[in-house]
């Protein structure tokens, strides 16, 4: 059963900022970056328990190809994205947001 995707606020400021990031850096590029973002949420939809639980019930979704991950709590009725997050910051940004 595939549950309704909700982002925390902060994490779609940071979804939206790596986009545009992208797209200065290469035209469509940033567009390839919400590509591959959306095709992990929709794995993660529908199959959450695929992924690891890396802290206090946070599950972590790595993408391919760009340096992110996706970090969520799957709750009974929804998924909360915490955080879509450059893997090179300091992890203790996203891990304050439970």
């Amino acid at each position: 059963m595939s549950r309704p995707i909700l982002f925390r606020r902060i994490a779609q400021v940071e979804f939206d900022s790596a986009a545009d990031w992208y797209d200065k850096e290469q035209s469509g590029l940033g567009t390839e970056f919400i590509h591959e973002v959306r095709r992990v949420l929709g794995l993660i939809a529908s199959q959450p328990d695929r992924y690891p639980i890396v802290e206090d019930g946070i599950r972590e979704a790595i993408l391919q190809r760009f340096p992110y991950a996706v970090y969520f709590q799957v709750n009974p009725l929804q998924i909360d994205i915490l955080s879509v997050f450059h893997t090179s910051r300091d992890p203790s940004t996203w891990r304050s947001r439970q």
